[in-house]
């Protein structure tokens, strides 16, 4: 088994007075946010610029003091099982021009809610929550 570790943003809007989120619509079906394994010599904050900036354009970003979320689990590349950790951090843009990556279909700014509904992963949803949680409680 072979591990990874990446690194990604729960990115943010604020519009009209109301939080939207930044979700990416990945080639292989899926919905979920911005992220990509670490390169050597990187920081999380490092990787997570790199990658918001690989994948959506978006350079200007604010990185919120006191979240920080890892989640854990297994997938399979090949027949290779891989198992996979991601440390998320939690980021305000004022930006909403997003220019995609080739690993990308579609994104989408949605408030809480529809974010909530439009996520694949259980694991995201909890992250979202979390976020939305902690946002709300500054």
């Amino acid at each position: 088994m072979s591990n990874e570790f990446s690194c990604g943003g729960v990115v943010y809007n604020i519009d009209n007075h109301k939080m939207i989120f930044l979700l990416l619509h990945y080639c292989s079906g899926h919905w979920d946010f911005p992220k990509g394994n670490r390169e050597r010599e990187e920081n999380y904050i490092d990787t997570i610029r790199r990658e918001i900036k690989e994948e959506t354009g978006i350079r200007d970003l604010t990185f919120i003091c006191g979240f920080e979320k890892e989640i854990f689990y297994k997938y399979r590349r090949e027949e290779q099982l891989i198992s996979k950790k991601v440390l998320y951090r939690l980021a305000r843009t004022h930006s909403k021009e997003v220019v995609l990556s080739s690993e990308h279909r579609n994104f989408a700014w949605d408030p809480y809610e529809i974010a909530l509904k439009r996520l694949t992963y259980k694991k995201s949803k909890e992250i979202l929550t979390e976020s939305y949680k902690f946002l709300t409680n500054l």
